[in-house]
């Protein structure tokens, strides 16, 4: 496994997210764990477009 997948696994290991348990983060797949820090992380990504109350109807 790539060094980021192990850091990120040892992330969610010792603060796994509500709902699941460490075993559950051992047993995930590089894509799951991907897949699950992307959507976790989701609204950090987002730009801040339409935040100020610029909407167009």
């Amino acid at each position: 496994m790539k060094p980021d997948i192990e850091e990120l696994r040892r992330k969610y290991i010792e603060n796994p997210p509500e709902g699941m348990t460490s075993k559950d983060i051992r047993h995930m797949s590089e894509d799951e764990l991907l897949d699950m820090d992307y959507f976790l992380n989701d609204d950090e990504l987002d730009d801040d477009f339409g935040e100020e109350g610029f909407y167009i109807f």
